[in-house]
């Protein structure tokens, strides 16, 4: 298993071997001013076993071309996460996508969850990761594998981007957002069970509120350290003037399931994987306007990491 160190200096080296075999992880990342685009095969470091009982499909490479804007915006309003869309692209190039296809009684209303408690269904790996139908290895919880060098005294290193541009971290964060001399903390969701019991046939699959479906929880605010998205805004090691950033946690919601920024088309999934990126480019070439990330009066915009 590669450390935390070889893998982030290997990314940024941006793969020259980009022509290895289908069956290694293969990542290029690279920026032009204006985006970051992380090319990759989709084939992670390592991975369990598929297909299994809970998983019928065999990992296959695939041909992402995602792209982000290195000065991401905030709109002042959130976007729910589609089904037909990927949250974001860890480091490694596997792509975060935290929904289902399963349903209670195909209403997407009851949705299910791959992770109920600490049980992990749909045949998901020691990553939190299963595979898609057309072989796309994806993660739905904490990706163990890239976060194995992550200490709990130290704020979490970047390990991806969200569709709409801005950083993913993971489990670490300061305790006070604003203050990178607070101490380290491990950030906890704002999201709970539902108490009681669901509604039953037709309406709902009745039974206790226990995390099989993703309507079984719900958001208070100022529950935890995290806003709705679980992300919030304050510095980090990599944007020391501070940037809104998305973290993954061991609990409810693990991914993200919003946006706080437009997401990129890039990150739509089709039925053979994702798009070209000249196609995705002549989609969105005016869709991201100015440079600047929206923030507090008073900040200037976070650096982008190289």
């Amino acid at each position: 298993m590669p450390t935390y160190g070889n893998f982030l200096a290997a990314m940024f080296l941006c793969f020259s071997a980009w022509s290895v075999g289908a069956d290694t992880n293969n990542v290029s990342i690279t920026s032009d001013g204006q985006y970051r685009y992380i090319q990759s095969n989709g084939i992670p470091y390592s991975s369990g076993t598929f297909p299994n009982p809970g998983n019928p499909n065999a990992i296959a490479p695939q041909q992402y071309n995602f792209r982000v804007p290195l000065y991401p915006r905030l709109t002042g309003s959130i976007s729910q996460l589609q089904e037909a869309m990927s949250f974001g692209v860890g480091m490694d190039g596997i792509p975060f996508d935290p929904g289902t296809a399963e349903t209670w009684n195909n209403d997407p209303y009851w949705r299910e969850e791959a992770i109920v408690g600490n049980t992990k269904r749909l045949g998901l790996d020691f990553n939190n990761a299963h595979v898609q139908p057309n072989g796309a290895y994806h993660y739905h919880g904490m990706p163990t594998e890239i976060i194995s060098g992550v200490s709990s005294n130290s704020f979490s290193p970047l390990i991806g981007w969200a569709a709409d541009g801005f950083p993913i971290y993971a489990q670490y964060g300061y305790v006070n957002a604003d203050n990178p001399g607070s101490g380290i903390k491990q950030l906890m969701p704002s999201y709970r069970l539902k108490s009681g019991t669901r509604p039953g046939s037709p309406a709902g699959p009745g039974g206790n509120y226990d995390g099989t479906y993703t309507a079984d929880f719900e958001y208070v605010v100022g529950l935890g350290d995290l806003d709705e998205c679980n992300g919030r805004f304050g510095p980090t090691p990599d944007y020391p003037d501070g940037t809104y950033y998305y973290v993954i946690t061991w609990d409810f919601p693990r991914v993200p399931r919003c946006f706080k920024g437009p997401a990129d088309n890039s990150f739509k999934k089709t039925g053979g994987g994702q798009r070209s990126g000249r196609q995705r480019q002549d989609e969105q070439s005016n869709r991201y306007q100015g440079t600047g990330s929206q923030r507090p009066a008073g900040r200037r915009p976070p650096p982008p990491p190289r």
